[in-house]
């Protein structure tokens, strides 16, 4: 019996030609032998393929050489249907009309490359069909595209409130800009579980800027910011009154213009991740400033109650953006309020910043809010010049 090359030979010959080869066997038999023939001699690579969208195939590799197939019609019988033969049927890549010819096509794998939009025509140069190949590089712990922020995660996620709604951003690699994929959020049975990853099930709007996903235990509806760098998602299902079972769990794939596919995830409670608004502020008085809750936070406040953190600021900061985290305060305060609080200032204190966080978990304090006085300085040297 030939071996794989003969029948990998023989294959290609009739593909070519359109002349059958005299293999003696059967075009669907042949075309089985020789896939059988193939992965024997690539090393079985690709490790796995498998379809993220409709015409996007996904081909796992581990970096070596391979070859991945893609068919143009399900059915060669369909080509003869519409008047074609098998060999008139030929290929483009990224618009480039490429030598091989037939219904089945040899995508080359050589490490990362092999990607690209891959579309095949009728021998008048109709559209057929078009498959997109993103290449997953596997087997490998470092990640080419994003990149991690200062608490070494790749998405950082955060909520205003309990509502059910969160924000997940990413920073792109210098020189690998690429965009979001897909995106798939879902609600866990259990903790640190993936077990019902097959019922959650996601969909997209033609420019893939919009996502629903949807399974028995939530609905998440999501939109790709304008920036491409982060999604904004809510879980319509969710209920702030009831106590959180089950995490979330996020999962982003990113892609690059050189059709490189990787993906990123993060599984968290909205109480592990949310971070109030900036706090209300005002003065009273010249010694009394007042603030409140955001009006982003969930009410009752009594239901969801604020802890309040205060600093009073004695130096000179004419020029800073922020006094409360460029100057260094006296002293902080801890405030636990369910309503307005006033809060008395010390003698030569020029501002007070205040901040809050969720007096229930350990979470996030809000970003400082902060609020200049002024102690009537020239009044005193006006004074103190009289009484000269």
């Amino acid at each position: 019996m030939s071996d794989g090359r003969e029948i990998t030979e023989a294959f290609q010959a009739e593909r070519s030609t359109g002349e059958p080869s005299n293999m003696g066997f059967s075009y669907e038999m042949k075309l089985l032998v020789f896939m059988c023939a193939f992965l024997q001699i690539s090393g079985q690579n690709p490790l796995r393929h498998w379809t993220l969208l409709p015409n996007v195939l996904v081909v796992e590799v581990n970096g070596t050489l391979g070859q991945q197939p893609i068919t143009c019609l399900e059915l060669p019988e369909d080509v003869e249907t519409r008047g074609n033969h098998i060999q008139d049927i030929f290929w483009k890549k990224n618009g480039m009309v490429e030598a091989q010819r037939g219904n089945l096509y040899l995508v080359p794998l050589v490490e990362s490359l092999g990607g690209g939009n891959y579309t095949c025509h009728s021998r008048d140069g109709s559209l057929l069909n078009h498959t997109e190949v993103l290449i997953q590089l596997v087997e490998t712990k470092r990640k080419r595209i994003l990149v991690k922020d200062k608490q070494e995660d790749y998405l950082k996620c955060s909520t205003q409130n309990y509502n059910g709604e969160f924000h997940c951003s990413w920073t792109w690699h210098s020189s690998r800009v690429g965009k979001a994929a897909f995106i798939k959020v879902q609600r866990l049975t259990y903790i640190a579980s993936v077990s019902d990853d097959h019922d959650s099930q996601c969909s997209a709007d033609p420019g893939r800027r919009h996502w629903t996903c949807s399974s028995a235990q939530s609905n998440f509806s999501c939109s790709v910011d304008d920036s491409g760098s982060g999604v904004s998602c809510l879980d319509r299902q969710h209920c702030p009154y009831a106590e959180e079972r089950q995490q979330i769990h996020v999962t982003v794939f990113v892609r690059t213009d050189d059709f490189l596919l990787e993906s990123y995830s993060k599984l968290f409670y909205l109480a592990e991740i949310v971070k109030p608004d900036k706090v209300k502020i005002g003065k009273v008085n010249k010694t009394v400033v007042e603030w409140s809750y955001p009006s982003s936070w969930n009410t009752p406040y009594s239901y969801f109650p604020l802890t309040f953190q205060i600093s009073q600021l004695r130096g000179r900061c004419r020029k800073c953006e922020s006094p409360c985290t460029d100057l260094k305060p006296s002293k902080a305060w801890t405030v636990h309020s369910t309503d307005i609080c006033q809060f008395k200032v010390k003698h030569k204190v020029r501002a007070v910043c205040v901040r809050a966080k969720d007096a229930l978990c350990d979470s996030q304090w809000s970003e400082w809010t902060h609020v200049r006085l002024k102690r009537g300085g020239k009044n005193r040297k006006r004074k103190h010049r009289f009484s000269l």
